[in-house]
């Protein structure tokens, strides 16, 4: 009797270890399921974009809770790429020059159709600038005419943004010398004489001209009083004053453009709660972020939501208009 007891028991505790192992499968089969892998695309590194979007990526990740994310960012060549990426779903999340955005939605310029993004967030506003030295002799944009200027990294896609701006001025592509190369390599080539002119651009001040104004002697080439008329119909330019003494020599107030904000973008077709989680997550730890990188100050109410031509996704819009700062229709 007794050892029917004891057989029995042994039964139960195989029975139940069985119970247990097939619960803790069928637990890992449902998590493995639900887990989801979201993969955010940067930039190359030297630049702002690259290091936000890490910020972003992490900041989310960490402060995630009970979501069962997998949240990586991953560098790439910048804006082009990550569009095209998102379209073929290897990307969730993107960050984006809003100028190459605004064209890619549309399917112009160099995009052979139009591409279905949605912005998540409006961060940092990107200001353009041209440089020269005073061994130049160049004084405007339209001195640029039959000059070697460098007008960015070779297939970053500046020209999307910087053709308009040299059109408003009355120069075209043609009207000059293109050379390639990042803002580094710009004024190397200033301070060398291999260019006449650069154009500079990103977050103030740009490393570059405070490097290139500490070895040469700096000319900054004024916008037009009437370029934001004639650049109007294009919502991602604005312009923005630099104080004089934003750089060693600059002398006094000058007008930069707003070449396209910094911002974090998605495909149309990525899930309406995810894009609605993970605006919440960063939005409401942009704090972190900022910690990581000083041009994260920039997601705040007043610039996060800002239109610059691409639509905002429904997830972003939602969590938004939860924040109170979505503008009423």
């Amino acid at each position: 009797m007794q050892f029917k007891n004891i057989f029995s028991l042994g039964l139960l505790a195989i029975a139940l270890v069985s119970l247990s192992s097939c619960g803790d499968n069928g637990s890992e089969t449902a998590t493995t399921a639900e887990r989801t892998f979201i993969n955010l695309g940067t930039a190359p590194t030297g630049g702002a974009f690259h290091p936000v979007g890490c910020a972003a990526a992490n900041v989310v990740s960490e402060n995630k809770g009970d979501l069962n994310w997998i949240v990586t960012p991953q560098g790439t060549k910048g804006t082009q790429e990550n569009i095209r990426r998102l379209d073929d779903e290897e990307l969730q999340f993107a960050m984006a020059n809003a100028a190459i955005s605004y064209f890619a939605g549309r399917g112009e310029g160099a995009w052979e159709k139009p591409y279905d993004i949605r912005t998540v967030a409006t961060i940092a506003p990107n200001i353009g600038i041209f440089v020269t030295t005073e061994a130049s002799g160049i004084k405007t944009l339209a001195d640029l005419k039959g000059k070697r200027v460098v007008l960015g990294p070779s297939g970053a896609g500046f020209d999307y943004f910087l053709k308009p701006l040299l059109e408003a001025h009355g120069v075209s592509y043609d009207d000059l010398t293109p050379l390639n190369g990042n803002y580094i390599d710009a004024g190397d080539m200033l301070a060398d004489g291999k260019a006449d002119a650069a154009f500079m651009g990103g977050a103030i001040p740009i490393p570059a001209v405070v490097q290139l104004c500490s070895t040469q002697d700096v000319v900054f080439l004024p916008f037009d009083d009437a370029v934001s008329e004639k650049l109007k119909q294009y919502p991602f330019y604005s312009a923005v004053t630099l104080p004089a003494d934003t750089y060693s020599d600059l002398d006094e107030d000058l007008t930069g453009i707003n070449v396209g904000n910094m911002q974090l973008i998605t495909h149309a077709n990525v899930d309406e709660d995810v894009v609605y989680n993970f605006t919440k997550i960063m939005y409401e730890n942009r704090e972190q972020m900022a910690e990581r990188h000083p041009a994260a100050k920039a997601i705040n109410p007043k610039n996060a939501i800002r239109n610059t031509g691409t639509p905002f996704h429904p997830g972003a819009i939602k969590y938004y208009k939860e924040a109170g700062i979505w503008p009423s229709d």
